[in-house]
């Protein structure tokens, strides 16, 4: 078993994930309307602060969409050699792209490293908003989605391709290959099927 995945992952991944299989063989957006942004954000409170009276706009609903595009093109270059999210592989940004647009999503709200160390712990560095400006919604999880892909989570990022699932996970042991038990049922109930067509 695998640590827990770090914050930044779990923001990342969480982002990812609101491309979703939508129950009937095709590809649901969460984040299709302000509504859905809301909720996301709502339900992820380490996201930026005040996430329980954060309300979505349409500037920040299309820069979080942007960061989501630039996150799954990314994400698919991660799992190199490995195939891409099905819901990918058709239209991902270029590197070049998806890099450029984290990078200035990242850059929208300036922090600077700030320095703890209270008694009888080492010292802890933590990023605070520079010249006391507001969160940017893009800019936070842009950085979470930099922080991710640069850190010691990444190299377990994989693509699930049970049939239908359009997911990346965080693979928790060496012999998972999907991201839920139920895709991985249904991938072994697909390979029985195929096996019995070939034979039959």
């Amino acid at each position: 078993m695998q640590d827990s995945p770090s914050r930044d992952a779990r923001i990342a991944l969480d982002l990812a994930l609101t491309v979703r299989h939508d129950g009937n063989g095709g590809v649901a957006d969460d984040l299709t309307g302000l509504a859905g942004l809301t909720t996301w954000v709502r339900a992820h409170p380490d996201t930026v602060p005040d996430t329980d009276v954060f309300t979505a706009d349409e500037p920040t609903l299309a820069a979080a969409r942007e960061v989501r595009a630039a996150a799954r093109a990314l994400f698919a270059r991660a799992v190199r050699p490995g195939e891409p999210s099905p819901a990918d592989a058709a239209r991902l940004l270029p590197v070049p792209d998806a890099v450029r647009r984290l990078n200035e999503a990242a850059a929208r709200t300036p922090t600077v490293p700030v320095l703890d160390w209270a008694d009888g712990a080492g010292p802890v560095v933590r990023a605070e908003l520079a010249h006391g400006g507001r969160p940017d919604l893009a800019a936070a999880l842009a950085r979470a989605v930099i922080g991710f892909l640069t850190g010691p989570d990444r190299p377990r990022l994989r693509a699930c391709h049970a049939p239908r699932c359009v997911r990346y996970f965080l693979k928790e042991h060496s012999r998972q290959e999907w991201c839920k038990p139920s895709c991985g049922n249904r991938a072994r109930v697909a390979r029985h099927h195929e096996r019995h067509k070939r034979t039959a």
